[in-house]
């Protein structure tokens, strides 16, 4: 067993430990939900509420509206700020590679605080720190503790997992498409998810003013240094002028990568309602040549080698520079 490996296991104990002896929790993940953030949320609060511990999942008020494709779940026990016995509760971080990463600081306030994630550059906030970087993804993670703690699979804490897991992987299409994320899928399938009306719900019924950001955000992409960067821009004007939500967003920056010769894609969008100036980037590589997450960290960000973010209050034209220079 390598090195690694060992620290997995010995991790997985110490939060298996730590969940069998809890009563209260408290399961919350990072900012700008996506699909295996909200996924692990999900399956870990209802596995919690299957041992019958007093779950609570909480989502920041601002959160809300979630991205169209995610609205399905039902969220029970559902809270939008940390609860007032924060301090003797068991705080669960899934997806979340630094504390900043959510904004409730009160939840900092449990004991013990669990850190469960995949992100090679996590910064290891927690009690217990269970980072197994070589998942496909968070609910690849919690779906092996639930399995640890004896939990069997309902149809909610498998479609979410599910969810997760499809999301994660781009559909199976990531480098992180492991043969255990397949066997994952397979038992999730066999336990009753509908992988095809899962697709569906993602996937499609599109609104309409999400298609027409994602033509502003084309007709907006430029290419630089001989067509290694590309980048689009979102600027505030275009989310009003389409009437789209800002989590229509989401996906714009996979069709840029797809560009042949892109070596790294870049989606610069303004943050509505926030600091002026203020703007969110999403980073994405076409293989490991060159690590996003490295960019993503020079500015307080983080990810994957070949997916990241971060927020800047850099002016456009700055902030492009910045990352030319880096790529």
């Amino acid at each position: 067993m390598s090195e690694v490996a060992s620290v997995a296991l010995d991790t997985r104990e110490q939060v298996l430990r730590e969940i069998r002896r809890g009563h209260g929790f408290a399961v919350v993940t990072h900012e700008n939900v996506d699909g295996d953030a909200l996924g692990s949320l999900v399956a870990m609060h209802a596995i919690l509420r299957a041992l019958g511990k007093d779950s609570v999942a909480v989502i920041a008020a601002d959160e809300f509206p979630l991205p169209p494709e995610y609205r399905f779940f039902a969220l029970d026990g559902l809270r939008t700020e940390a609860p007032e016995d924060i301090g003797s509760r068991t705080a669960i971080f899934l997806d979340c590679g630094n504390l900043d990463r959510n904004p409730l600081a009160a939840l900092r306030e449990a004991d013990p605080l669990l850190n469960i994630d995949h992100h090679h550059d996590n910064t290891r906030f927690g009690t217990v720190n269970h980072v197994v970087d070589g998942a496909s993804c968070t609910a690849e993670i919690v779906w092996d503790l639930m399995q640890g703690l004896g939990v069997a699979l309902t149809p909610t804490i498998a479609e979410a997992l599910y969810v997760g897991l499809v999301t994660d992987t781009g559909r199976f299409s990531y480098e992180n498409t492991t043969p255990r994320a397949h066997q994952m899928a397979a038992q999730l399938i066999e336990a009753g998810v509908d992988a095809a009306s899962l697709y569906r719900r993602i996937y499609e019924g599109v609104p309409f003013a999400k298609l027409e950001l994602l033509g502003r955000a084309l007709s907006s992409t430029r290419r630089y240094d001989d067509g290694t960067l590309t980048i689009a821009v979102l600027s505030g004007e275009d989310f009003e002028a389409t009437g789209a939500e800002d989590s229509y967003s989401e996906g714009i920056v996979d069709h840029l990568r797809a560009v042949g010769g892109t070596k790294v894609a870049a989606l610069i969008r303004e943050v509505r309602g926030g600091r002026a100036g203020a703007v969110k980037v999403s980073l994405r590589a076409s293989d490991d040549e060159v690590d996003v997450s490295a960019i993503a960290r020079t500015f307080g960000g983080g990810g994957h080698r070949r997916a990241a973010g971060f927020s800047s209050d850099l002016a456009v034209g700055e902030l492009i520079d910045a990352i030319r220079a880096l790529v």
